[in-house]
């Protein structure tokens, strides 16, 4: 989240979360995906969300710095895992080039289309940033600013969720499934593509955005929380489908207003729908932030797993519903 360095570096010199959560959350059977067949278990585990993090957040891809070598690296990953999963590009390409950037830079943009005559003209985007902010000042020795949880987290969540849809196909909407670059930056690749897509017309149902999941909420009734909670009624329409209290309401993220600080904030603005950030980042829990301390190795990828497999049936109950449920307030 670009803007939370500068608007809240004195509650973040107050943090008091451990570096390492030891906490396993499994994944019960009321909160599996209606498409997993009885007895098939969870989509994904641990071991897969960490593969995909520890490449993302590795010292070979220097930070993610957008127009820098280690965020093409990141690139080419993440098209080297949409195609084999059935995630088609959304242009002609993966790739979206930025306009508002000097350096080149790409979103990189999938779609799995709906499998309903009507339904599939309706979109929805699930998104993540893959930038970070590159080699920073060293500490330790260490220069490189890895950013596992900003935002690999968000990043490897997306791209299960665009495995899980891209293979088995059980949504009846167009789902595009789009990492942006130059979050960093000011927002700037989901303020391209955004007005781009807004241009071309696309008629967009809502935006589902991942920052920052990388370890699990503490003291909390529920597993995450979404920016602009009180905006729409997405945290219940998400409860609904995951049958329990998935999505709660953080007080901090409406006090430090996070709901302009990410990717969701640019659909909000050009298109006028939902538009959220899911989240389990809560000042307590992580204290690297923008730090070379964000690694991998803190993470906590049981969690990240658990993420996933819980918000799977969300978001194929809202691809599938018969209307738009999600309603802004």
């Amino acid at each position: 989240m670009k803007t939370i360095l500068y608007a809240f570096t004195a509650l973040l010199m107050m943090t008091c979360g451990s570096s390492k959560i030891e906490q396993t959350t499994t994944l019960g059977a009321k909160s599996r995906s209606t498409a997993i067949k009885k007895g098939e278990g969870p989509f994904t585990d641990a071991e897969r969300v960490g593969k995909i993090m520890n490449y993302l957040a590795s010292d070979e891809l220097k930070g993610r710095d957008s127009g820098s070598e280690g965020i093409e690296m990141a690139a080419k990953y993440i098209e080297n895992h949409f195609k084999p999963n059935g995630v088609k590009p959304y242009f002609e390409t993966y790739r979206d080039t930025l306009s508002n950037f000097e350096k080149p830079s790409f979103n990189i943009v999938g779609i799995v289309e709906g499998s309903d005559p009507a339904l599939k003209n309706e979109y929805i985007v699930i998104g993540a940033h893959y930038d970070h902010i590159g080699v920073v000042k060293a500490e330790n020795g260490d220069d490189i600013a890895n950013g596992a949880n900003d935002n690999a987290s968000g990043t490897s969540t997306v791209m299960e969720f665009a495995r899980y849809f891209g293979t088995r196909k059980t949504n009846k909407r167009s789902l595009i499934f789009a990492l942006f670059s130059a979050e960093e930056k000011g927002l700037l690749g989901s303020k391209h593509l955004a007005k781009k897509l807004k241009e071309q017309g696309l008629n967009l149902y809502t935006m589902l955005n991942f920052e920052m999941t990388g370890v699990p909420l503490q003291g909390k009734d529920y597993f995450m929380y979404i920016t602009g909670y009180d905006m729409s009624n997405l945290a219940e329409v998400s409860n609904k489908y995951a049958k329990e209290n998935l999505v709660g309401f953080l007080p901090t993220a409406k006090e430090f207003n996070l709901f302009q600080r990410s990717d969701n904030y640019p659909f909000d603005q050009e298109f006028g729908v939902p538009s959220h950030t899911f989240c389990t980042f809560d000042f307590t829990n992580f204290d690297h932030y923008h730090k070379v301390g964000d690694e991998a190795d803190i993470m906590d990828f049981a969690h990240m797993a658990a993420l996933v497999n819980k918000t799977i049936p969300v978001l194929e109950g809202i691809a599938n519903a018969p209307t738009q449920e999600i309603q802004k307030k």
